[in-house]
């Protein structure tokens, strides 16, 4: 018995597509394995004391970018007893700004606020090595443990307390080469 017309292929690349299309999309090799694979790449080179530079979002991180002076220390000691040890926080002195990070999708989620900004896809952040604690150059204030990340709700109640200054809307705006009339624009 020979198979049905609709089974018999020419080419090895027919029958992948006939298998793959059989299977549905739930059997289909992640879209994204290239992407999953620069992540690590990434990642490791962060380990291994270089800095290096990271998509927001995706399934790593979101980061709110706040003021860094003395009312954003204050709100590092809250989240420091929110969390039993605050999740992971980025000074660069160069900007005067704290890159707190954030959950996924935060940026999604996030309503204007005063002081402070979330920003996830696509846009990127360069991670201090590890090992950097101190200046020169963006350093962790709170270095980043495991799978713990800054939750926004607390974070957003002590930004809210202690209203850091400066406010990085209209700089970020600069920076981005976003206009005052573009609704992507974070507002204050």
């Amino acid at each position: 018995m020979s198979p049905p017309a609709e089974l018999v292929f020419t080419r090895g690349s027919e029958m992948m597509a006939h298998l793959v299309q059989a299977a549905g999309t739930g059997r289909e090799p992640a879209a994204d394995m290239a992407d999953l694979a620069q992540v690590i790449r990434t990642l490791l080179g962060v380990e291994a004391g270089r800095d290096t530079r990271v998509r927001l979002g995706g399934n790593l991180f979101d980061v709110v970018i706040t003021g860094a002076g003395p009312q954003a220390q204050h709100a590092i000691a809250v989240m420091d007893q929110v969390q039993n040890g605050c999740g992971p926080v980025i000074e660069d002195p160069e900007s005067g700004w704290l890159y707190w990070l954030v959950p996924p999708g935060s940026c999604g989620r996030w309503a204007p606020h005063s002081h402070a900004v979330c920003l996830g896809a696509p846009h990127t952040i360069t991670l201090p090595a590890l090992n950097r604690y101190v200046p020169p150059g963006p350093f962790w204030v709170r270095p980043s443990a495991s799978d713990r990340l800054v939750p926004t709700g607390p974070l957003r109640d002590a930004l809210s307390r202690f209203r850091p200054e400066p406010t990085p809307h209209a700089a970020l705006s600069e920076l981005l080469g976003l206009g005052r009339d573009d609704p992507s624009v974070p507002q204050r």
